[in-house]
C-alpha cells in the first residue's frame, strides 16, 4: 500500500508543534515589548485564569519549560536535603528522567505499581515499616509522594484513590505531588471523576502539562494553597528553569486557558484514543491494559508489526516471552481521524 501520508506516527503526544491559536497569538504579540522573567502581562493573565480554573484565588503559579525540569525543581525546592520522594517503580522520576531527582540529592523510593498506580495501603505499610525501624534517622526520610495523572500506563486515579493516598500523606506529614504532564488527557477521560478544583484540593503541588497538550513547550506548576517554597523565583532560577522571555510560556497558557481550549483539545485526543482502542478490539488485537486515556497498549505479533513497517510508527513497550510485543500508540490534541483510518487499512 502506498500513500503520501505514510509514515504516520503514534509514537508520542508531542509529535506536532503547537495549536494554531497559540502560534497566531505568539505572532500577533511578537513585537510588543514586555518585561521578562514572568512579569509580562500575558503570564499574569494566565496565572489569573488558572487560579479561576482551579478555584484557588491564592494559588502560587509558576511556569517552566518541561517535565523533567519541573519535577527536579519542585522536589528539590520543597524537600530538605535529607528528604526522599516515594513513587511507584514505573513512575517517570524513577525510570525515564536519567536520575535527575537523585542528581539533586534526593532519593527516589520505589513501590510496586498496579497498572501504573500506587495503592494507599501499600504506601501506609511502607511508612509503618520505615518508622518502626529504630535506625530510620540514619536513612533518607520519606517527605513526599509523587503520582502521575495519568500514569505511565494511561490509567487514572479515582477520587476515592486520591483521597486515600492524600489521607496517608496527611497522617505522616508527607507532601503530595501530582505530575500532570498529560493532565488534560486524564481529566478528559470518560472514566475521570475529578476535576481541576478537586485535584487542587487533594494535593500540595501539581502541574498542568502544556508540552504534550497543545503547547510548543511549558508546564504550569501550581501550589494551590499558596504554599510555594520561598523565594520561589530564586529557587526556579537556581535550577536553570527561569526563562528570561517568560512571555513565551505565559502567552501559551493564557491561550490554552481561554475559551476552554485546553480541555477542548484534550477531549479530541481522548475521542481519537477511544476510536484507536475500538479498532484494535475489532481487529481482535489484545490490549495489554484497557487504558481510558490517550495511551493505548496493543499486543502485536511479528506479522502484524511487519505490516506496519515503514507505514506506522509506534513505541515498543515490552517484549513478551511468547514472542509477541506490547506496544504503545499515543494520540494527541492534533491526531487526525485519517490516521486511524490508515492504520485500520494497514492492519
Amino acid at each position: 500500500m502506498t500513500n503520501d501520508l505514510f509514515p504516520i506516527s503514534f509514537t508520542c503526544d508531542y509529535n506536532e508543534g503547537a495549536h494554531p491559536d497559540i502560534l497566531r497569538r505568539l505572532l500577533e504579540t511578537n513585537l510588543q515589548q514586555e518585561p521578562g522573567y514572568g512579569c509580562d502581562r500575558f503570564t499574569q493573565s494566565a496565572i489569573t485564569k488558572i487560579r479561576q480554573a482551579i478555584a484557588c484565588p491564592n494559588a502560587d503559579v509558576v511556569f517552566m519549560v518541561g517535565g523533567t525540569q519541573t519535577n527536579a525543581t519542585v522536589i528539590d525546592g520543597l524537600l530538605p536535603r535529607y528528604g526522599a520522594v516515594i513513587a511507584v517503580s514505573t513512575g517517570h522520576i524513577a525510570v525515564h528522567e536519567a536520575g535527575a531527582i537523585e542528581h539533586t540529592g534526593h532519593k527516589v523510593i520505589p513501590l510496586t505499581h498496579h497498572d501504573g498506580k500506587m495503592h494507599a495501603d501499600e504506601l501506609r505499610n511502607y511508612l509503618v515499616r520505615f518508622f518502626a525501624d529504630d535506625t530510620w534517622q540514619h536513612m533518607a526520610n520519606p517527605k513526599m509522594v509523587y503520582l502521575s495523572f495519568p500514569t505511565e500506563y494511561g490509567t487514572i486515579y479515582s477520587r476515592c484513590e486520591l483521597e486515600e493516598i492524600h489521607a496517608v500523606c496527611q497522617e505522616y506529614g508527607l507532601l503530595l505531588f501530582v505530575d500532570g504532564a498529560r493532565l488534560g488527557y486524564g481529566l478528559s477521560s470518560p472514566e475521570a471523576d475529578i476535576d481541576l478544583p478537586t485535584l487542587a484540593h487533594l494535593c500540595d503541588v501539581f502541574y498542568i502539562g502544556g508540552t504534550k497538550v497543545g503547547a510548543l513547550c511549558g508546564e504550569a506548576v501550581v501550589f494551590p494553597k499558596g504554599n510555594a517554597p520561598q523565594p520561589l523565583l530564586t529557587i526556579v532560577k537556581q535550577h536553570g528553569a527561569l526563562l528570561a522571555k517568560g512571555r513565551l510560556l505565559g502567552i501559551q497558557f493564557d491561550t490554552l486557558f481561554t475559551d476552554n481550549l485546553y480541555f477542548r483539545i484534550s477531549r479530541h485526543a481522548i475521542d481519537m484514543a477511544m476510536k484507536l482502542q475500538q479498532l484494535f478490539l475489532d481487529k481482535q488485537i489484545p490490549l495489554f491494559i484497557l487504558s481510558p486515556t490517550n495511551q493505548q497498549f496493543p499486543i502485536l505479533t511479528d506479522d502484524q508489526r511487519k505490516r506496519l513497517d515503514g507505514k506506522v510508527l509506534y513505541e515498543v513497550w515490552e517484549n513478551l516471552t511468547d514472542g509477541r510485543t506490547v506496544t504503545r500508540f499515543a494520540t494527541s490534541w492534533a491526531t487526525p481521524i485519517e490516521h486511524i483510518r490508515l492504520l485500520a487499512e494497514v492492519l
